[in-house]
């Protein structure tokens, strides 16, 4: 087997999901749009209905935007750099008290998040390392380019396979099947409106549906952009 057989498609896929790396951070510094959805998905309506009925945090329902955009930040600054700063988020009533907007449970699942982001960022890193190495050993071999079109193929196939099946099975099923499987088994990660001002502030899952389609948009424009340019270079 000729090594250049090996290299292209580790170089391809390596390069595939550093692109969905560089979205997934470009995303996070924007707050993943939440500004944007919080309009879009009539977030702040969602609060009015099911904060006064949450059963452990009182006068949430009466705080505005401004509070609900910047507890969003801080929670996604908190999952990216610390971890533990997530426990001593608050919110600040109508009355002027400073509440925990988090309780325990809540505060357990978001820094499982956190340690899954690790790994994103653990991974994005390794492929970032796997294309140069491969690309280096494949431009010191001067292996041929294989066909653009060839890798657009498959990649545009394998992508629309994917979103096919999600639509089939369900967004909603295949959310929460994800969780089950990347969050330890001891550790609750569904939370009611009714128990969790951090669900109530997400609009879980819509938020995440969201959030989901223009980062595979962003993901998609990176590779989109990039590929050419790696392939004219390359020639």
């Amino acid at each position: 087997m000729r090594l250049s057989s090996v290299l292209w498609p580790l170089f391809f896929l390596s390069h595939w999901l550093l692109c969905g790396f560089i979205a997934w951070h470009l995303f996070a510094k924007v707050d993943f749009a939440y500004p944007l959805a919080y309009q879009a998905l009539n977030i702040e309506e969602h609060i009015q209905t099911y904060g006064p009925q949450n059963r452990y945090r009182d006068g949430f329902a009466n705080t505005d935007e401004a509070q609900h955009l910047r507890l969003f930040a801080e929670i996604n600054q908190a999952i990216h750099q610390d971890p533990a700063a997530l426990a001593d988020i608050t919110y600040t009533t109508e009355a002027g008290s400073a509440e925990l907007l988090l309780r325990r449970d809540e505060v357990i699942h978001l820094q499982d998040v956190a340690r899954l982001v690790e790994g994103v960022y653990t991974l994005g890193w390794a492929c970032l390392a796997l294309s140069l190495l491969s690309v280096l050993i494949l431009h010191f071999r001067r292996s041929p380019l294989p066909r653009a079109r060839n890798i657009i193929a498959v990649f545009t196939g394998v992508i629309s396979l994917a979103c096919i099946s999600v639509l089939l099975i369900g967004p909603k099923k295949v959310f929460y099947t994800l969780h089950t499987w990347v969050f330890p088994p001891d550790h609750p990660w569904f939370f009611y409106y009714q128990d969790s001002l951090m669900t109530t502030l997400m609009k879980a899952p819509d938020l995440f549906g969201f959030i989901a389609v223009l980062l595979l948009l962003l993901w998609m424009a990176l590779w989109g952009i990039s590929l050419p340019i790696l392939v004219r270079l390359w020639r």
